[in-house]
């Protein structure tokens, strides 16, 4: 697993990668991060500790070679590491057959052409591609939108309407007579390949209704009623694109109507709490981005159940604001206070992680003292005034939400001096509880304010009353017409009940009839989700190269997709998304660009590109590459989205272009062990209904055979396809004809061998009964990391491409599922074929086998047996009690050990002395490596664990923007919820990597270890990325400390800034439109009764604002 701060099961994404090649630069371990400059402190000040006594401890360390051979011959070491290392790499290329396929490669080389990649041009084309793709959703979108206005200003409203529907909760339920239910007619389900294997009807579209609202209330039945003419548009918006996946309508009412018809389950407790209404799409579709500070009351009046309410509603709000939102809480009674002392003065986005902060804080609100409202006002007001003032928050709508029990006055000299008469700030008031004394202040407050009113009196009255401020804010868009389209950050679906990242695209619905305009009626908001990775086969993994990728982020500098983010996680036996998966930074991602660079280029919409030194994990954080990485970006117009493609120097930007006759290569691919990456878009198998059980390699056939015109295929992948197919048919008959020679059991050392090229194709032979396989899961989709996926090529084959020409790659492999999962079973060895045309190298394939270690470990004791040219029985032997040897890979980890329970573990586990030996002296680097996605365990809870922030400096994290997207206070929501002691949060973490330097191919020295000396010699196995070390085991050295390759959770403290520097902004890019005002807005609809105790003057003053010349409306 990646190494974790605390113990936990494993994310379910490795990182993209493979095992590195040699380091080109020598990595300094105690580089600061530059990003973060305070972050380092508990990594850098432990390591420095650590540090010192270990430099104390090798002193008097010396290199005496006289002594060192004294124990251990180092003639002797080197010919044991030959010696193995030939036997080796005699047993991989036999088995292997990598020196026929070379040779295959090396013959067809007069007729290659080997053409660079323009990143840039490809960057352009992929936006191309995504734009073309999202339009086409778009204007299915745009169709539904004039739809339902058409049958809504075709609707007479029916308060006695009587109709049945197909209720998503009710379908085919049946009552204990067998008569379906009332709304609960037979709808047929089958299930569709397209729509996750789902039970769905592609012909009609069903409702669900949450629990809290009523399914026959007349408002409900009308906008049902007049919603079915969706029906048709639905069907025929997916016949005409057939990619088309959730197509939806969410009424203001609080139904939801979606295509196709799903039935919808209940939870455990009986309860629907999907409401369509505060999803993301919804808000940001209904309302323009907004600034939001929220008073309140905690004076005495508000104890016990009023307390309570009034919580839930500014949760409850809260849960209405997203990413182009910022907000603030005031509490007030005798006095004012921020309720994250923080924030003081200011507006924080609305991110996932500040609402959830908000919201623990609210919860441990007390209450006391007596309400001052006026300074409360006066405080909200000031803050979105110099917000609007530096031209910082959302630039657009701006309001105060007042929760409280009453009002002993209205105000006014407050609202006189910040509001009027302009009124740019709406005021929503809420009464909480049954009282209703002061209702008509707090009616008047919001009328003369152009806000609304409503008062709460129970739990469940929250969620109603608060839906209502978004219809007001939605009001000057509904009146002007505005369809603006919106796009959503990524999430999961949460009505297919999937763990697939979707973005949707939505807009607003609005009532066209004349005798409502100036109410600025929002009917609702339709939408269609689009899977983020059907986008991003758009962006073809073959001409990306080995370590390439394509990624996606939003106006808020978001992941949207990206082959590192790691969205998901293991609690217990389930996998679950991250509390914080959907506001992952580019930062966090790409966290080389310590500049920004890179992000604000994206950010801003430009087109361009730059380069970087990057340091990549692989092999779930075990490993580490390093790269020099191109990046190209440019924007994806119409969206709020920009798309960046990274190519790494060298070989990763040459692409290798052969070619064979249809014929030829067609006969080459109808092999029974042949197999094409099945997420790889050869053909478009997703078009037509008749093709989606079709598997891309029998799509390719059908294609090559011209049996379905209809198929639209690749042709530059086909012919990389059919070319390759040819060149490696030969090692077909290769590996049968060895499997055959092969005459008894002892000589099966190896169970399989294998073989990919950059065009997707894998080809595979056994050499053991299928049974008899140690691994099963290699080379299958149970194992990701095996196999050519959208994200990444497989493990094996990044790791041999980064190893000099004809060196093998060793890498000790668990097997799950055994009788003792996680023990060492088999090793996988690899190596990579490239070919040179006019002084350019492309990586045309990956070749290796899969050896048992049992070969591995009788070839390494055989080899050990080896004394040179003296005569007689051999003096030293790894098999002696006086000797240690291990057999370790270039990043530390044991290959080969005498106690087999070490095998697997990394060296500095077992040996400290040794590690630290061979770090001081730079055989091996350690390198740190970052993980802002990691899940940690909280801290133990206690009562003061409730405030961290309480007498502490605020933390780096929390300030606007919410700068890296979680925050570090000692509980989170997720535990604050749960009260748990295993309930997981996120957290950062720095690890340590450990790197072999290759220029060092061999050492020796002496240890002190206080009484006693302890000697070592390691030598480079050659062709490989193995290491011999041997030690002398009689001296103790565990004064030593283990060294270990685990993570560490970064603790963030303020870096010595003043107040403004806390608060600097991260870059984002506001949203392109902003629906504020319009003149004809109907201010008096302000909730309650529209008779209000305001003055008529006081009424008009908001119609007069309106026709303010526009320069003072901006």
């Amino acid at each position: 697993s990646w190494p974790e701060a605390a113990p936990a099961s494993p994310p379910p994404d490795p990182s993209r990668g493979t095992m590195p090649g040699p380091p080109r630069v020598h990595t300094d371990p105690s580089t600061a991060h530059g990003r973060r400059p305070s972050c380092q402190w508990p990594v850098a000040w432990a390591s420095l500790r650590k540090m010192a006594v270990l430099l104390c401890l090798l002193s008097s360390t010396s290199l005496s070679p006289s002594q060192g051979q004294a124990r251990i011959p180092l003639e002797t070491v080197k010919l044991w590491a030959d010696t193995f290392g030939r036997d080796l790499y005699d047993t991989v290329t036999k088995y292997s057959g990598s020196l026929l396929l070379q040779k295959k490669y090396k013959d067809v080389e007069p007729g290659l052409k080997i053409k660079e990649v323009d990143g840039l041009e490809l960057v352009k084309k992929f936006s191309e591609d995504m734009e073309t793709m999202l339009r086409r959703k778009v204007e299915a979108v745009q169709s539904l939108v004039e739809a339902a206005e058409e049958a809504d200003l075709n609707h007479e409203f029916n308060e006695s309407l009587v109709f049945d529907y197909y209720n998503s909760v009710l379908i085919n339920e049946k009552d204990e007579s067998g008569a379906y239910v009332e709304l609960g007619a037979e709808f047929v389900l089958e299930a569709n390949a397209h729509f996750s294997n789902l039970m769905v009807n592609t012909t009609l579209s069903s409702v669900q209704l949450p629990t809290n609202v009523y399914n026959k209330d007349p408002d409900i039945l009308n906008g049902i009623y007049m919603s079915e003419a969706l029906n048709s548009v639905f069907v025929e918006n997916f016949q005409r694109d057939p990619t088309l996946t959730w197509q939806y309508f969410g009424s203001s009412t609080g139904f939801f109507r979606i295509y196709p018809g799903i039935k919808w389950t209940p939870d455990e407790n009986g309860v629907i709490t999907f409401d369509c209404r505060n999803r993301g799409w919804y808000i940001q579709a209904a309302t323009s981005p907004k600034d939001i500070v929220i008073l309140v009351d905690t004076s005495g009046s508000m104890k016990g159940l009023r307390m309570t309410i009034a919580k839930h509603t500014v949760s409850t709000i809260l849960d209405t604001l997203g990413e182009n939102d910022f907000v603030n809480i005031i509490a007030y009674n005798d006095y004012i206070h921020y309720i994250e002392p923080c924030f003081k003065g200011i507006l924080v986005q609305a991110d996932r992680d500040n609402r959830e902060h908000f919201k623990q804080l609210v919860d441990e609100l007390m209450v006391k003292g007596v309400g001052v409202v006026d300074r409360a006002l006066s405080e909200a007001f000031q803050i979105l005034q110099q917000f609007q003032e530096v031209r910082r928050g959302s630039l657009c709508n701006q309001a105060i939400m007042l929760i409280t029990d009453g009002a002993v006055e209205d105000y006014e000299p407050v609202f006189q001096k910040y509001n009027w008469p302009d009124r740019k700030v709406r005021v929503f008031t809420y009464l909480i509880g049954r009282e209703v004394s002061f209702a008509d202040r707090l009616k008047w407050i919001a009328c003369n304010n152009k806000g609304y009113y409503t008062q709460i009196s129970t739990l469940a009255d929250a969620q109603e009353n608060v839906m209502e401020y978004l219809h007001v804010l939605s009001r000057p868009m509904v009146i002007n017409h505005d369809h603006d389209v919106t796009w959503t950050e990524a999430y999961m679906d949460s009505k297919a009940q999937s763990l697939t990242l979707l973005t949707t695209v939505a807009m607003p619905v609005f009532s066209k009839k004349n005798e409502t305009r100036s109410h600025g009626i929002l009917l609702g908001v339709v939408g269609s989700d689009v899977a983020l990775r059907e986008l991003m086969k758009l962006a073809p993994r073959y001409k990306l190269g080995v370590h390439g990728y394509a990624f996606l982020n939003t106006n808020n500098g978001y992941i949207l997709s990206h082959p590192d983010l790691r969205p998901l996680y293991w609690e217990g036996k389930k996998l679950k998304p991250k509390p914080n998966y959907n506001s992952v930074d580019l930062s966090e991602v790409e966290w080389e660009d310590q500049a920004g660079t890179l992000r604000t280029a994206m950010i801003n919409r430009e087109t361009g590109s730059l380069s970087m030194d990057v340091k990549v994990p692989l092999d779930r954080g075990k490993r580490v590459l390093f790269l020099t990485n191109d990046y190209f970006f440019t924007d994806i117009s119409d969206t709020p989205f920009s798309l960046g493609v990274v190519l790494s120097r060298g070989h990763g930007e040459y692409i290798l272009l052969g070619n064979t006759s249809v014929e030829e290569g067609l006969h080459d691919l109808l092999h029974p062990d042949l197999s094409l990456a099945g997420d790889w878009i050869y053909c478009l198998t997703d078009i037509d209904p008749d093709h989606r059980k079709l598997s891309q390699l029998e799509a390719v056939v059908r294609f090559l055979k011209g049996q379905d015109p209809a198929l639209e295929c690749d042709e530059e992948l086909l012919q990389e396809v059919l070319f390759d197919a040819v060149v490696t048919a030969p090692m077909e008959a290769y590996w049968t004809a060895l499997a055959l020679n092969i005459s008894d059991e002892s000589e099966r050392v190896v169970d399989m061998a294998f073989l990919g090229t950059r065009a997707g194709l894998l080809r595979s032979s056994l050499f053991v009964g299928s049974e008899k396989v140690s691994d099963k899961q290699f080379l299958t989709p149970a194992d990701d990391a095996s196999m050519f996926t959208l994200d990444h090529f497989p493990l094996w084959y990044r790791q041999a491409a980064e190893q000099p020409p004809g060196n093998m790659v060793f890498n000790l492999r668990s097997v799950e599922g055994q009788e003792s999962p996680g023990e060492p079973e088999v090793v996988t060895v690899s190596t990579a074929v490239a070919v040179t045309v006019d002084e350019r190298t492309a990586i045309a394939a990956a070749v290796g086998v899969q050896m048992r270690v049992e070969f591995l470990q009788r070839t390494f004791w055989s080899a050990t047996r080896q004394c040179g040219a003296a005569e007689g029985p051999c003096l030293e032997s790894c098999q002696d009690s006086d000797l240690d040897c291990f057999v370790i890979d270039g990043n530390g980890f044991i290959l080969i050990s005498e106690r087999a329970q070490e095998m697997g573990r990394f060296l500095g586990e077992v040996d400290g002395a040794l590690v630290t030996q061979l770090l001081g002296m730079g055989v091996f680097s350690q390198v740190t490596m970052y993980d802002y996605q990691a899940m940690c365990k909280p801290p133990t809870h206690h009562p003061s664990a409730s405030r961290p922030l309480r007498g502490q400096p605020c933390p780096w994290l929390l300030l606007e923007w919410s700068a890296w997207g979680s925050w570090h206070a000692d509980n989170r929501a997720e535990a604050h919820k749960h009260k748990k002691q295993d309930v997981l949060q996120p957290c950062d973490t720095a690890y340590p990597v450990f790197v072999h330097q290759t220029a060092v191919q061999e050492a020796n020295g002496i240890i002190e270890c206080g009484a006693c000396q302890k000697t070592f010699v390691m030598q480079q196995i050659p062709k490989s990325n193995l290491l011999l070390l041997v030690t002398d085991p009689t001296c103790d050295c565990s004064i030593f400390p283990p060294v270990l390759q685990e993570a560490m959770e970064v603790k963030y403290i303020l870096p010595i800034l003043g107040m403004d520097g806390m608060r600097s902004q991260k870059l984002r890019r506001r949203p392109d439109t902003c629906h504020a005002f319009h003149p004809e807005e109907n201010a008096q609809d302000c909730g309650g009764t529209s008779d209000t105790s305001a003055s008529h003057p006081l009424l008009l003053l908001p119609l007069c604002a309106w026709v303010l010349p526009p320069r003072l409306l901006q």
